[in-house]
């Protein structure tokens, strides 16, 4: 029965993404989810390419990189264990993804800015573990 289930939401949400949607215009609950996806996606592609910009800047320091590896899984982790958690008051209902997208979508953005603020470190600043850049 799940797998009949995400079968037709996959197909609902693959007919719904051939046609273009404006979001600032958004009006069924389909839209209003989709929409929220594409915000969250947006965010994880600057979240993955934030964390490639520091793991760059520690290619020389194999245990910083050992250590913002864990710290990314262990966020990851909260990420979505903390989602879980804020999107279960509308498990099984149509407003379940928005509210799980949107939930990811904010988090992933502080997190991109966490990492980003890791790049923009002053000279000298030892509380920062990534080196200047070059």
């Amino acid at each position: 029965m799940r797998f009949v289930f995400a079968a037709a939401a996959l197909v609902l949400t693959a007919g719904a993404q051939a046609q273009v949607i404006k979001c600032d215009q958004a009006s069924t609950q389909t839209d209003l989810s989709l929409c929220a996806d594409q915000a969250y996606r947006k965010s994880d592609a600057d979240l993955n390419a934030a964390y490639r910009d520091v793991m760059a800047r520690l290619v020389d320091n194999k245990d910083a990189t050992t250590r913002l590896q864990a710290a990314q899984k262990a966020w990851l982790f909260f990420r979505d264990a903390e989602c879980a958690f804020s999107s279960s008051g509308v498990t099984g209902g149509s407003a379940y993804p928005m509210v799980l997208s949107m939930c990811l979508d904010k988090l992933t953005q502080a997190r991109t800015k966490e990492l980003r603020a890791y790049l923009k470190c002053e000279e000298g600043d030892m509380s920062c573990p990534v080196p200047a850049g070059k």
